[in-house]
């Protein structure tokens, strides 16, 4: 089956389109808050097909990795993962990226109109006697997400049995069809990332909504975005912000040697040096992105995503390290606000006499 045929299940299935990343993508379903419910209680299904694949090989892709990027990709083993942060040399972000370990490759999830800039930042840094091969596979592959506390259950209903950490994957059959699935659904919520072959993306896509999963559009995915507070490209992460201020600690290894903005976040933790922080703010009516948040008068954030939830209206935040943070009641212009934690984020300094 051909994407096209992932786009006409999808259509019967009730889908409304957008062009996202060069790629039609299902919005909505038209079972927003079902699909919402879905992913909290039961299981939900989202087309990831426009984020980037891109596949590293060569007997040096593991060391050029390891300083291409945050996390230690020295220590990992085919069948291992990792979230890891790609940083400009002065440790500003670029993308927050999965990394898959194969036997003779690295698959690199990264994040929708990310593709072609990681491509190029990671082709400036290999030198002649590097042996490192970049390919863009997006078009080759599907990328789907299972979101929900049944994603379990549904996978063992089809035959599935799978485990591990976070980003641990196998390559297993889902039906008739040969699939790699990955422990995470890239929130923090439970699930699985199952990435096939183009051509059968409309049976894995039948194979699991018919086992159960629900539906969602692109943009009950945002809303759950938000609400965990995992950062996007355009939104969180851009060159104004660190990986650090985005509360991205647990993709950074600490106890690893140089790499690409290394002495910047080194030194903002040996120093506590985070000036701001992303935060979750609760809203009392919606606002315009980008508003400035202020508390007595004075500036201390502004505000970087916003969605409308059956909760209220809810965003995320930078705001400023001395003016506070979980609790903290703001302002935008006429809107009031509160400042809350999200699950994806953390902001606890590293402390190497811990380990």
């Amino acid at each position: 089956m051909t994407n096209d045929q992932l786009l006409d299940a999808q259509r019967l299935a009730g889908a409304k389109f957008e062009s996202v990343a060069s790629r039609m993508i299902p919005v909505s379903f038209g079972n927003d808050a079902a699909g919402i419910e879905a992913a909290r209680q039961g299981v939900a299904l989202v087309d990831c097909c426009h984020w980037g694949l891109i596949k590293v090989s060569g007997d040096d892709r593991l060391r050029y990795l390891h300083n291409q990027s945050t996390n230690d990709f020295q220590t990992r083993r085919p069948g291992q993962g990792c979230e890891t942060v790609f940083v400009t040399s002065t440790a500003r972000t670029i993308d927050l990226a999965t990394a898959y370990i194969l036997a003779d490759s690295v698959l690199l999830l990264v994040s929708p109109n990310c593709r072609q800039q990681i491509m190029e930042w990671l082709d400036r840094y290999i030198f002649p006697m590097d042996q490192v091969a970049l390919q863009d596979v997006s078009d080759h592959h599907a990328v789907l997400s299972l979101i929900g506390p049944v994603s379990d259950a549904l996978l063992t209903g089809l035959g599935v049995e799978i485990s591990g950490e976070d980003a641990s994957h196998q390559q297993l059959m889902l039906g008739d069809n040969q699939v790699r699935i990955a422990v995470g659904s890239c929130l923090a919520m439970p699930g699985y990332t199952v990435i096939c072959p183009a051509e059968n993306a409309a049976q894995v896509w039948q194979t699991l909504t018919t086992a159960g999963a629900i539906p969602i559009g692109d943009r009950v995915w945002e809303q759950l975005r938000i609400q965990q507070g995992r950062p996007a490209p355009g939104h969180e992460l851009t060159e104004d912000y660190n990986p650090l201020e985005a509360g991205l600690w647990q993709s950074i290894s600490f106890s690893k040697g140089c790499y690409i903005g290394q002495e910047t976040i080194a030194r903002l933790n040996t120093y506590k040096g985070v000036k701001q922080r992303l935060w979750g703010i609760r809203l009392s009516a919606p606002t315009d992105l980008g508003s400035v948040i202020t508390v007595d008068g004075e500036k201390v954030g502004k505000l970087t995503s916003l969605t409308e939830t059956d909760q209220g209206v809810f965003g995320l935040a930078y705001i400023r390290t001395k003016a506070g943070g979980a609790g903290l009641k703001v302002l935008l212009g006429d809107v009031e606000g509160e400042i809350v934690p999200v699950p994806c984020l953390s902001h606890d300094y590293y402390d190497p006499s811990a380990e």
